[in-house]
């Protein structure tokens, strides 16, 4: 398994189950992609934004967020199918602030996210 660690202001990990997704991605050509997330800061994560373009983000669903040393598991949604593997990945803390968007393969397998 892959781990694949980014920072930014904050560092943060997580893992994440989709709800609603306005991004398309090819990694979920099967009938369900999931990838895992950790938050290794101290700030909870309230949204988790994906985008293939830097331009137009999405977002999953993560309910109430992902607690400071969390993880959660997420699953791209089935409109995703038609996009690329090749998306950028940035998370909002509580505290108002963002990490850095980071670029991950998704159509990589056991694929772990690290903020």
């Amino acid at each position: 398994m892959k781990v694949h660690k980014f920072t930014g202001a904050l560092m943060v990990v997580a893992s994440l189950s989709v709800g609603t997704m306005s991004v398309n991605n090819a990694a979920a050509a099967e009938s369900e992609y999931s990838f895992k997330v950790h938050n290794g800061t101290r700030v909870k994560i309230t949204k988790l934004l994906v985008s293939e373009n830097k331009k137009e983000w999405g977002y999953f669903d993560i309910g109430q967020g992902i607690a400071a040393g969390g993880d959660m598991t997420l699953v791209w949604d089935q409109s995703t199918n038609n996009e690329g593997c090749d998306q950028y990945v940035k998370a909002a803390y509580a505290d108002g602030t963002e990490s850095e968007e980071a670029k991950f393969n998704f159509c990589e397998a056991n694929l772990d996210l690290e903020f």
